[in-house]
């Protein structure tokens, strides 16, 4: 039975515990299905010394980081301090060059973690839509291709106050229209670890609980969250913890002076 898609007035507390994630119905050759965490009380995403190096730069050092299912963390740091590549090392798009890690149940140096990918959701800086296609064309795409009936589309729009809007092409569409656009993809997709790079980016205040309702939704189903962001004040309320990106070394927010 598909998961009812609630109204922005509804809101759910991001800080809720969320109850344990089913177990799985049949086992792959690892003994889980992709987006299923490993053995019973395993992290959602484990890192463990990750060292990321672009060319003879070293952009992650020695990051240690784990998330749990019905968590959300928030990450912060300057910019350039390396928060959109640790969230590709997370979406298991850009393996590590040292360390280990792995993202649900999967391995990031193994092919297992290309079958989790399904179950990842990361909303980048860039949107992620065609620009030919309307905003319901677009949402439509992504419910065939899911198995899910049209009218998810539609109602993921409506959720994300775009309902007036879905017939316009994505190209004509405001910064603001195309960030809730990819929001209410991700209502449709039902991730199981959602990574969002500025979680607020291009939303004015009246949309900021579409991201509280995302983010409530996946914690609600046993996922997690890792939400980056430049505005501490507005991810506060949404994440258990912030953790602080400085050098290319992972510490918490506290230590980084982000406690005001």
């Amino acid at each position: 039975m598909e998961s009812r898609l609630l109204p922005l007035t509804a809101r759910p507390s991001a800080r809720r515990r969320a109850a344990p994630a089913s177990p799985p119905q049949r086992a792959d050759h690892a003994g889980t299905l992709p987006g299923q965490t490993g053995p019973a009380g395993a992290p959602l995403a484990a890192l463990r010394g990750v060292g990321v190096r672009l060319g003879a730069t070293p952009v992650l050092r020695a990051v240690d980081l784990e998330v749990g299912a019905g968590q959300a963390v928030g990450l912060v740091g300057a910019n350039g301090s390396g928060k959109t590549t640790l969230l590709r090392v997370l979406a298991t798009l850009l393996p590590p060059t040292s360390g280990s890690g792995t993202v649900l149940g999967a391995s990031l140096d193994s092919r297992a973690r290309f079958a989790v990918r399904t179950a990842i959701a990361l909303l980048g800086h860039a949107p992620a839509l065609y620009p030919k296609l309307t905003l319901d064309e677009n949402l439509a795409l992504v419910a065939r291709l899911l198995g899910e009936r049209p009218g998810r589309a539609t109602q993921a729009l409506e959720v994300a106050g775009l309902a007036g809007a879905r017939r316009r092409r994505a190209a004509h569409c405001s910064q603001g229209m195309l960030r809730r656009a990819e929001l209410a993809r991700a209502l449709l997709t039902k991730p199981r670890l959602l990574l969002l790079d500025e979680a607020h980016a291009g939303l004015d205040p009246a949309a900021s609980g579409l991201v509280e309702l995302l983010v409530g939704e996946v914690r609600g189903r046993g996922g997690a969250a890792v939400l980056v962001s430049h505005e501490p004040r507005r991810l506060r309320p949404l994440v258990e913890r912030t953790v602080e990106l400085a050098d290319g070394r992972l510490q918490p927010a506290e230590e980084a002076g982000h406690a005001r």
